[in-house]
């Protein structure tokens, strides 16, 4: 069982989001008010802080890049960033609780980024293709800083 670290939304799509402390995600449509939220399969991005922190420290440690770049909740586009959850051991079609009554359903694993993002010009590299996971909302509800997810 893991916790939502951060609940990020932006108003255009290929941008960083932004965070805030709660948020409605819509049944069949994702994060109101987020550039993403839409009829598809992926309504609702996840990243795992534990996968951010390693790109911090590849960072920390190239000398070739900036050594004062800022990562945080929300650089990689996620609508979710997650702390003590695998996301990596999820497979398309395995279903997430969060909190008591949201419920999500993995509908793809990383994504094919026919443009750069933000992330990718800043640091040279966006984790979103490789570990990001996205879901569909099969019910929806009010999601918090801190609330649960697990694996349903």
């Amino acid at each position: 069982m893991g916790e939502i670290l951060s609940i990020n939304i932006s108003r255009k799509k290929g941008t960083v989001k932004k965070p805030v402390k709660k948020a409605l995600i819509q049944e069949g449509i994702g994060v109101k008010d987020d550039a993403h939220a839409e009829p598809g399969p992926r309504q609702v991005s996840l990243m795992m802080w534990e996968s951010i922190q390693k790109q911090i420290e590849l960072i920390q440690d190239n000398k070739k890049k900036k050594p004062k770049v800022e990562l945080s909740p929300g650089s990689y586009a996620e609508n979710l960033t997650t702390r003590g959850i695998d996301l990596s051991s999820l497979k398309v079609g395995d279903s997430l609780l969060v909190g008591k009554k949201i419920t999500l359903r993995v509908s793809a694993i990383g994504k094919d980024c026919h443009e750069k993002c933000a992330i990718f010009y800043k640091i040279g590299d966006c984790l979103m293709p490789r570990e990001g996971i996205f879901c569909e909302v099969i019910s929806g509800g009010e999601v918090r800083v801190g609330d649960r997810i697990e694996k349903s």
